[in-house]
């Protein structure tokens, strides 16, 4: 088994009376993709914030790498470790792909809140941003603007810039939204490669990508885990075939 990188423990938030997750417990894996669906209201979203700290628990613990980061800032968890995507694209669209990615890499430094010396001057931190943009097959535009890129390249920005910050855990919230299916082939193939080192928490709507990439399954129905396994034995469960996968039998095409 390989080591547990991310696990809650009975992890809730309420908002004025609702549940928006409800005492949800679940671990990722190093080298492993852990996949998050449920329909729209199913508190997905909710869970990541309180997993990047965007959020406070109204009750439970979150565990990185064994220690307690319960209620900790978005900024103490990042420098543990843990990047994260959102839902709607989030970069800085008239800065280039490289701009983008030094910022967030510069972010890690303890000297990163000094402005009185050249950003360029950070050697490690440029190579860092000409790492993550090789990694995600962006050299050729990395000296683009971003609003100049298509919508899928721009999602690739954001994965590079959730790199560039060193993460053992990713937290990707809808990776593939908007996506053509070219795209999405591109970005799944991405999305296995950077699972060999990184244990990733994955949000995804498109089935297809998630039965090609989770090695564990998660549904979440009304705040509350509904199933969580191994995703063949989650998908044959006639409460998920139910809630959310529809009462026939769900046979995805592979990605």
């Amino acid at each position: 088994m390989s080591e547990v990188v991310l696990e809650t423990r009975d992890l809730s938030r309420h908002f004025e009376g609702l549940a928006a997750v409800d005492g949800v417990s679940l671990s990722c894996r190093m080298s492993e993709v852990h996949a998050v669906i449920g329909p729209n209201g199913a508190g997905k979203s909710t869970l990541i914030n309180l997993l990047s700290g965007d959020l406070r628990p109204s009750a439970g613990s979150v565990f990185l790498q064994g220690e307690d980061i319960t209620g900790l800032s978005s900024q103490r968890i990042s420098r543990l470790g843990v990047g994260r995507s959102y839902q709607r694209t989030n970069v800085f669209l008239p800065f280039t792909v490289f701009e983008n990615c030094r910022l967030a890499a510069q972010s890690q430094l303890d000297t990163s809140m000094r402005f009185f010396r050249q950003a360029l001057r950070y050697r490690a931190v440029s190579d860092a941003a000409m790492r993550v943009i090789e990694q995600v097959g962006l050299t050729r535009q990395a000296d683009k603007p971003v609003e100049t890129l298509s919508h899928g390249e721009q999602r690739q920005v954001e994965i590079a810039i959730t790199l560039a910050t060193a993460p053992s855990l990713l937290l990707l919230d809808e990776p593939l939204a908007g996506m053509g299916a070219e795209e999405s082939v591109q970005i799944v193939e991405l999305l296995r490669t950077l699972a060999i080192d990184h244990a990733i928490l994955l949000v995804e709507h498109d089935m297809d990508a998630v039965f090609a990439l989770a090695n564990t399954l998660t549904v979440m129905v009304n705040g509350a885990v509904l199933e969580s396994g191994e995703p063949q034995a989650v998908r044959s469960n006639r409460l998920v075939q139910f809630a959310y996968l529809g009462e026939h039998d769900f046979e995805p095409n592979r990605v």
